[in-house]
C-alpha cells in the first residue's frame, strides 16, 4: 500500500508539477527560488521512487510502548514478508529497485565529475597557451572573431573574453558582463547544473529531469543578471547581452550570451516587481515540503527498518507446526 502511494505520488509530481512550474511568470521574479523548487521537485520524485522500493522490501511495524511486543511484532512481520516465494520475490524486487537507483545515480555522478573535470582541465591548458591574462579585468582574453564571454568554474576558475567582445562592448557593458560571470562563479552555479546533468544522464527517459535541467540553466542566467544589476544598470546589461547574442557566441561553461539572451534582454528592460517576502517564504516552505512528503509517506517502512536492526532473530523459536 505504501509503495503504491509513493509511486502514485512520484508519477503525479513528475507529470503535473513541471507543467505548472515551467515558464511560470513568478519564476522570473525569483529565479533562485525557482531553481530550489526544481531541485526539490527532482529530488522528491527520486526519493519517492527509492522509498517505494524500500517499502516493498521492509515491512511496516506498528509502534508500541512495550519493547517486547514491538520486537515480537518486528519478527512476525519479517517472517510473514519472506515466508512465501511470492512475498520474497516482491521484497527482493524492492531491494533491486533501491540498489539500481543508488548505483545508477552514483555511477552517473562519478562519470560526470570525471568528465567535467577533464574537460575543464583541458580547456584551462588551451587557455594557458592561447589566451593572454588581463589583470585589470580579472579575466583572460582569447583572440577570436566571435564576441563571447564565459566563465570556467573549478579550482582554477577564470573569466574568458574574446577580442571581438572587447572591441564590441563599451566600458559599462564590459563591466556588466564581468559582474554577470563573477556571479556565476561566486554562486557556484556550475554545481546546480552538474546535479541536474546527473539526473538527465541517469534517467534520460524521464522528461521531468530534462525539463528541470533546461529551466535551471535558464534561471541561473537570470539570477546572474540580477546579481549584476545590483552594481550596474539594467540597460548596460541588456546592451551587452544583445551584443553577445548578435555575435552568436555561446562559449564553454556559463556564458553571458547564449540562446536565452534575447529573452533576458526583454526582462531587463521591462523588469517586474520582486516576488515579496511572504511569497518567497511560501516558496521556500513548499520546497521543504516536497523533500519531506516522501519521507512522511514512507515513515512506517523506515521505522520498520530501524526496528529490524534490533530484532533478535536467532533467539526466536520456529513456529509450531
Amino acid at each position: 500500500m505504501v509503495a503504491a502511494v509513493l509511486v502514485t505520488y512520484a508519477v503525479v509530481l513528475a507529470v503535473v508539477t513541471p507543467r505548472l512550474l515551467r515558464g511560470a511568470a513568478w519564476a522570473e521574479r525569483a529565479p533562485r527560488l525557482a531553481v530550489c523548487l526544481w531541485q526539490a521537485l527532482s529530488l522528491s520524485v527520486l526519493a519517492a521512487a527509492g522509498l517505494a522500493g524500500l517499502a516493498l522490501a521492509v515491512p511496516s511495524v506498528p509502534l508500541s510502548t512495550d519493547l517486547a511486543e514491538m520486537l515480537q511484532a518486528c519478527v512476525v512481520s519479517l517472517r510473514d514478508s519472506y515466508a512465501t516465494p511470492s512475498s520474497a520475490s516482491v521484497a527482493g524486487s524492492g531491494l533491486a529497485v533501491v540498489a539500481a537507483l543508488l548505483i545508477r545515480v552514483a555511477f552517473c555522478a562519478t562519470a560526470g565529475l570525471i568528465r567535467s573535470a577533464r574537460a575543464r582541465r583541458e580547456h584551462a591548458l588551451k587557455l594557458a597557451i592561447l589566451a593572454r591574462p588581463a589583470p585589470t579585468l580579472g579575466a583572460v582574453v582569447l583572440a577570436h572573431e566571435t564576441a563571447a564571454a564565459y566563465c570556467l568554474p573549478g579550482r582554477n576558475q577564470r573569466i574568458v573574453l574574446t577580442t571581438a567582445a572587447l572591441d564590441a562592448l563599451g566600458e559599462r557593458e564590459l563591466a556588466a558582463v564581468l559582474a554577470h560571470e563573477r556571479a556565476h562563479l561566486v554562486g557556484r552555479h556550475h554545481l546546480a547544473l552538474a546535479g541536474a546533468d546527473v539526473l538527465v544522464r541517469a534517467f534520460p527517459a524521464a522528461p521531468l529531469f530534462t525539463v528541470a535541467r533546461r529551466e535551471i540553466g535558464r534561471l541561473l542566467e537570470l539570477a546572474a543578471d540580477d546579481a549584476a544589476s545590483r552594481r550596474h544598470t539594467r540597460l548596460s546589461i541588456a546592451t551587452a547581452l544583445a551584443v553577445l547574442a548578435a555575435g552568436g557566441g555561446e562559449g564553454v561553461g556559463l556564458a553571458a550570451g547564449g540562446p536565452t539572451a534575447l529573452g533576458r534582454v526583454h526582462r531587463l528592460l521591462a523588469p517586474a516587481n520582486p516576488l515579496g517576502l511572504v511569497r518567497t517564504m511560501a516558496g521556500g516552505t513548499l520546497a521543504v515540503v516536497l523533500l519531506l512528503v516522501p519521507i512522511a509517506i514512507a515513515a512506517g517502512p523506515l521505522l520498520g527498518l530501524g526496528h529490524t536492526l534490533y530484532c533478535p532473530l536467532p533467539a526466536v523459536p520456529p513456529p509450531a507446526s
